[in-house]
C-alpha cells in the first residue's frame, strides 16, 4: 500500500524527465489526472491519455522536451503532505521561481494552477511547486 500517491506520480515524472523517457505510465485516479491536465494547461508536459489497463486504469504522461532534448520540467517538490497540510488563502498563492514557475493547488474549483487560481481568486491546498 502507497502512503502518497501524490508524491509517488511527482516522483515517476521526475525521474521519466531524468531518464528523457517519452512517456511515463501512473496508476489512475481522479486526482492524479486533474494534476496531470493541470501541468498541460501549463505546459510542462505534452499530452497524457486515460487508459483502462489494470485494476484501476493508468495514466500515461506524455513527457514535454526543448529542441536541445531537455526537460520541461526542471524541478518537481511536493508542498502539502500527508502528515503536514498547507493551506493558503486567495492573497497569499505563493510565486514559484520568480513566476517561472508554477504551484499545483486544489481549490474548490478543482486542481488549478497558480495563475489559474490568482485569476479566479480562490485559494486552498498547495499540492506542489513545478518549474
Amino acid at each position: 500500500m502507497m502512503t502518497d500517491p501524490i508524491a509517488d506520480l511527482l516522483t515517476r515524472i521526475r525521474n521519466g524527465a531524468k531518464a528523457k523517457k517519452r512517456y511515463v505510465d501512473i496508476p489512475s485516479s481522479n486526482f492524479k489526472v486533474a494534476i496531470s491536465q493541470a501541468l498541460l494547461r501549463e505546459r510542462f508536459i505534452r499530452d497524457l491519455k486515460v487508459m483502462d489497463v489494470g485494476p484501476q486504469g493508468t495514466l500515461r504522461v506524455y513527457l514535454k522536451y526543448t529542441s536541445e532534448g531537455e526537460s520541461i520540467i526542471r524541478g518537481l517538490k511536493r508542498i502539502s503532505r500527508p502528515g503536514l497540510r498547507k493551506y493558503v488563502g486567495a492573497g497569499e498563492i505563493p510565486r514559484v521561481r520568480s513566476n517561472f514557475g508554477t504551484a499545483i493547488i486544489s481549490t474548490p474549483k478543482g486542481v488549478l494552477s497558480s495563475k489559474e487560481s490568482r485569476r479566479e481568486h480562490v485559494g486552498g491546498e498547495v499540492v506542489c511547486h513545478v518549474w
